[in-house]
């Protein structure tokens, strides 16, 4: 899939969140801190099926969980949607942005292999 096809697809995706809250009169309720707090509380409930496993590798989950997973992911990105549509962010941009960012704050060379925060790099 080409960056243009993404790019038209989330902007679907996003044209079909506008038209849900505009029928349900819901934009009134979504300012950005109110976003993204249901985002974090969203993040949060997608943990809850991996608490207590073992590991919380895929092979540990049964089907229900793991459509309970997909759901908990789609409500993680609609949010992400909205808080972005609010915040006037596009998400390709800022990813593409991000990725540059990390890789020069994670130079391959110097992190590959260790999970450490870049602060705890020695200099």
């Amino acid at each position: 899939m080409t960056t243009l096809q993404t790019t038209d697809r989330l902007n679907d995706l996003r044209a079909s969140v506008r038209a849900f809250v505009s029928e349900r009169d819901w934009d009134q309720f979504h300012t950005p801190k109110n976003l993204a707090t249901a985002l974090s509380v969203e993040a949060a409930e997608l943990l809850e099926p991996f608490q207590w496993l073992n590991s919380g590798s895929a092979d540990e989950l049964s089907d229900e969980k793991r459509v309970e997973i997909r759901h908990e992911i789609a409500d993680v990105f609609l949010y992400l949607i909205m808080l972005a549509d609010k915040m006037g962010v596009d998400l390709i941009d800022a990813a593409k942005e991000k990725i540059v960012l990390n890789a020069l704050k994670y130079p391959a060379e110097r992190v590959r292999g260790d999970a450490r925060k870049s602060s705890e790099y020695p200099e």
